[in-house]
């Protein structure tokens, strides 16, 4: 089974500072047919204004992972860890037993844009953690290229939560496939340009929620680029 989701149905909120998409039910949004998908529990597209960001702020039991697309995103944390993540790169914090972290766009005339990804841990209550990667784009051109996941496979960044996260680039010609297991539940989401998938067609922002399907199969990309999420039931 598989479900397209239309960009234009998710929730908005605008801060002024902030544009933010959500695909799942977060803060004044709530949606109870959109709770999570599987153990996925937040994908906030952000739009964060030059010289702007989010102070600092708790989190708990919760693996976070911060995909930028355009700009830089400058993090500190309570665990000592300052950092600026621009794209191409990958941050994965661990909240765990509890972090507080702040994140900004200290450029003055530039956006940034972000994807903010939250996943349900395994455990509760573990050491909270950080991991920062770069992912070329050579290495995601044509394929999917795994970015996280719980073992920490293929050089990806280490994630708590029985998930894996792949990030692919498709243009005229180029496809990919990924077998799935029909017992779990798999996630794609559709950052920029148009994709189909599984034969169905996806623009910018839309998402396919996928149950019960042994195969993912991308094709037909124009200037697209996509993160396709594997997930615990």
């Amino acid at each position: 089974m598989l479900t397209v989701r239309k960009s234009e149905d998710r929730g908005y909120a605008d801060h002024g500072w902030l544009q933010s998409h959500h695909s799942f039910s977060f803060a004044d949004y709530h949606d109870p047919a959109h709770m999570g998908w599987g153990n996925l529990r937040v994908i906030n597209e952000d739009y964060v204004a030059p010289g702007t960001g989010f102070g600092k702020h708790g989190h708990r039991d919760m693996e976070i992972v911060t995909y930028v697309t355009d700009g830089m995103l400058a993090h500190q944390d309570s665990m000592g860890n300052g950092a600026d993540i621009p794209p191409g790169d990958v941050q994965r914090m661990s909240a765990g037993s509890g972090v507080l972290h702040s994140e900004f766009n200290h450029a003055p005339d530039a956006t940034t844009h972000l994807f903010q990804i939250w996943i349900l841990p395994r455990h509760k209550g573990i050491a909270p953690g950080y991991e920062q990667k770069t992912f070329p784009a050579a290495g995601k051109r044509g394929r999917l290229r795994l970015i996280a996941s719980e073992a920490g496979a293929e050089d990806s960044v280490t994630i708590h939560a029985d998930a894996s996260i792949y990030a692919g680039l498709f243009d005229a010609g180029e496809a990919a496939t990924l077998p799935l297991d029909p017992a779990r539940k798999a996630y794609v989401h559709l950052v920029r340009g148009s994709l189909a998938v599984n034969g169905q067609k996806l623009q910018k922002g839309d998402a396919a929620l996928l149950a019960d399907e042994s195969s993912l199969a991308l094709t037909d990309g124009q200037d697209a680029e996509v993160l396709v999420f594997d997930l615990a039931p």
